[in-house]
């Protein structure tokens, strides 16, 4: 049984999932409402991310840039990560199976806590190599990086610029660029 599992709490499968309304995320079988919208700054910092990954990752034929895709953990877990970086060729074209590179994460009010902590918890025990959580309020990024199966925070960044080594593909990523 996983840490957020309750027994008195219904368990949702990915079948379950496909049926939703709306944008939803689950997590050890349990449902997470992505609504309201995100806010136009959070939109605006996901476009900057987007736009750098992209044009950093133009030139490797391993690794692309997505914005929200599902992410199918397995049947009781199914995420929507903010921006992502794989450094395979997706499986098929409904969902991503393997665990993404590099996550950006961007705080709002209603998701702060999931992705500080739940989130933060699954990403490490999924092998996620790096994730950066966004605060859009304090213009401040934290970047952890997994290390020996647990993340170090190898940065609070805020107009530095940061070198990821993604394996097959190497960059420096600006995040001077995703307060503009």
């Amino acid at each position: 049984m996983s840490p957020l599992q309750f027994n008195e709490l219904p368990s949702y499968t990915y079948e379950d999932y496909k049926q939703w309304k709306g944008n939803w995320e689950l997590i050890y079988g349990i449902p997470y409402a992505m609504s309201p919208a995100p806010l136009i700054k959070h939109q605006s910092i996901s476009n900057n991310i987007a736009w750098q990954l992209k044009n950093l990752l133009m030139n490797c034929s391993e690794c692309q840039a997505l914005l929200p895709v599902d992410w199918k953990i397995n049947e009781q877990t199914t995420v929507q990560p903010d921006n992502l970086v794989v450094c395979s060729k997706p499986e098929n074209d409904a969902y991503l199976t393997k665990a993404p590179v590099l996550i950006f994460e961007i705080l709002s009010k209603s998701t702060a806590h999931k992705d500080r902590t739940t989130k933060y918890h699954l990403y490490e025990n999924e092998g996620v190599q790096y994730y950066v959580i966004v605060d859009p309020i304090d213009s401040l990024a934290k970047v952890y990086m997994l290390n020996n199966g647990k993340y170090i925070k190898i940065k609070d960044a805020t107009n530095e610029s940061l070198d990821f080594d993604l394996g097959k593909c190497q960059f420096k990523f600006d995040f001077s660029m995703l307060w503009k």
